[in-house]
């Protein structure tokens, strides 16, 4: 069996603001969790194909150096199709604007429905490179080289 590992004093300190009353603060379901999960503040439905931006009534301060990715939640994914738009979203550390969900109902034949404080998506907090930019006239050679999609596989 591994050791565990315990996690580093320093905890970091992820700081939200309730834009409503009836915003869920996120919590994680177990406390090992990377994920934190959001919930919307408004009733969703969803017809097949359908899309929508969903509000969560909060803002958060992600600290410099970190963002924010917005992810699917495999069990919505799994039971009834619905997926993220632009998985992930980005929350970048400037933001301070209302989190919102751009969610997707790929089933085909399905309406999905979600209730004010039911979970739709979770929320990551990463940490970023945040490196300055340079124009080279030439990039060094790599056996990939100019590949693109798809090139690695059969």
């Amino acid at each position: 069996m591994l050791p565990r590992v315990s996690a580093a004093p320093d905890v970091l300190t992820l700081a939200f603001r309730r834009l409503r009353p009836d915003a869920v603060l996120p919590v994680r379901q177990h406390a090992e969790d990377a994920g934190l999960d959001l919930c919307c503040v408004e009733p969703v439905r969803l017809g097949p194909g359908e899309r929508a931006s969903v509000p969560t009534g909060l803002a958060v301060a992600v600290p410099v150096g970190y963002a924010g990715f917005v992810t699917p939640r495999s069990g919505l994914a799994a039971k009834h199709g619905v997926t993220l738009v632009n998985t992930p979203g980005v929350v970048d550390a400037g933001y301070r604007g209302e989190l919102r969900v751009l969610l997707m109902n790929t089933d085909r034949h399905e309406v999905f429905a979600a209730e004010p404080g039911e979970r739709i998506a979770q929320l990551l907090i990463v940490p970023v490179a945040l490196p300055a930019t340079v124009e080279v006239d030439a990039l060094d050679e790599t056996v990939r080289g100019a590949g693109g999609f798809g090139s690695t596989g059969r």
